[in-house]
């Protein structure tokens, strides 16, 4: 299944991924930091989904309170803690 998150705060303007046998798979950042966020994405391929929310969450973006990592993880807090 494929999850679309409108990320804020930061300068990418949306993120898309799928989660399978919860492992985050086909992870695309559309504007931002093309080759951070590509770089990001091809890192965080085949990893669990705890893992990768455990080592994204909290990063920030030079003055910032958040960063596009910091934006995944908070999208993966979304579908995993609805209630959050």
């Amino acid at each position: 299944m494929e999850y679309k998150f409108k990320p804020r705060g930061v300068c990418s303007q949306s993120l898309s991924f799928e989660i399978e046998d919860n492992k985050l798979k086909n992870v695309s950042f559309y504007g931002g930091c093309n080759g951070n966020l590509k770089g990001i994405a091809t890192l965080v391929e085949g990893m669990p989904i705890d893992q990768v929310r455990d080592k994204l969450s909290g990063i920030k973006c030079g003055y910032k309170t958040t960063s596009c990592p910091d934006q995944l993880a908070q999208a993966l807090n979304q579908i995993l803690d609805p209630k959050e």
